[in-house]
């Protein structure tokens, strides 16, 4: 067994990572801000990951041999209106991480996105040059450049539009949103020109897990295996969850006037990690399956 340290523990993949690493008894302890500790499964610990001083130290007193940086500010169009902000945490705090995981000689799996990614020629391999447009995505190819630089040989692990359930407080995820929305019977406006690889938030944890105890390096997709529009991905929702498609409302994203640019023709080409991970990306119909299954477990539980 390891010692792990997961950053972002109170997000979507790291709370999963966490968990799932707990379970496999491994001792992991999961920083960010505002984590809180998780009774009798792991320890977390409150850290401002773009205080490079306190990563440092944090990092040399805690001595993980894996460190799975799922840190991010990920909302686009935030990222957009505050790009002093967008790079602290997408920068400034992967490069603090990745230095601190160098100087402890741990093995880094540092999460990043398809938005690296311009959207032209899409899905994407691990090989294709990123051409980031937009502060969130050109923070988080820098991101990447500075995990390569800081802590060679390790992982670069690209995924896009994660959802799960439950989702993370105070924010939907793209597949906790459609639930709500359309289970209270609300229509829901879908980019139709918009290519993704929706990706089951315990599947991409999964990856992360083995990338992290198998020690593998280099550049990785760990995203979901099925790639399609946004409106197609509602309707596949719609049909295992019992929803109606017709509350489905087509869109163009220049419709919207969105503050951020976003990829139109992305999604991720899944086939070194089918071929070599032995948790696989999951399809579409297997991943939303899963994803019903959380959801309903929580609405028995409640």
């Amino acid at each position: 067994m390891s010692r792990f340290v997961v950053t972002g523990a109170n997000g979507l993949v790291g709370r999963r990572a966490c968990a799932l690493l707990a379970q496999k008894g491994h001792a992991v302890v999961g920083l960010g801000r505002g984590v809180r500790r998780a009774a009798g499964a792991h320890d977390y610990e409150e850290l401002d990951l773009t205080r490079e001083a306190d990563v440092a130290q944090s990092l040399s007193r805690l001595a993980p041999e894996v460190i799975l940086h799922c840190a991010s500010m990920t909302e686009v169009d935030a990222c957009e209106k505050a790009p002093g902000a967008a790079y602290a945490a997408n920068v400034t705090a992967t490069a603090a991480v990745a230095r601190g995981a160098h100087e402890a000689g741990a093995h880094l799996v540092h999460v990043s996105t398809d938005y690296v990614f311009d959207g032209a020629a899409g899905p994407y391999g691990e090989d294709a040059v990123p051409n980031p447009g937009g502060v969130y995505a050109v923070t988080k190819h820098m991101g990447e450049q500075a995990a390569r630089v800081l802590a060679p040989g390790c992982a670069i692990a690209r995924t896009a539009v994660v959802y799960g359930w439950p989702p993370v407080e105070g924010r939907l995820n793209f597949g906790a949103w459609l639930v709500k929305t359309l289970g209270a019977g609300q229509p829901v406006k879908l980019f139709e020109d918009q290519v993704v690889s929706p990706s089951f938030a315990e599947n991409v944890a999964a990856m992360l897990v083995e990338l992290g105890e198998r020690r593998l390096g280099g550049t990785w997709n760990t995203s979901g295996a099925t790639v399609l529009d946004r409106v197609a991905f509602g309707r596949a929702l719609c049909e295992v969850f019992g929803f109606d498609a017709g509350l489905i409302v087509p869109t163009k994203m220049a419709d919207l006037k969105l503050s951020a640019p976003r990829p139109l023709r992305s999604g991720l080409k899944t086939d070194k990690a089918r071929e070599l991970l032995m948790e696989k990306p999951l399809a579409l119909e297997e991943s939303l399956k899963r994803f019903h299954a959380t959801w309903r477990r929580a609405g028995e539980a409640r």
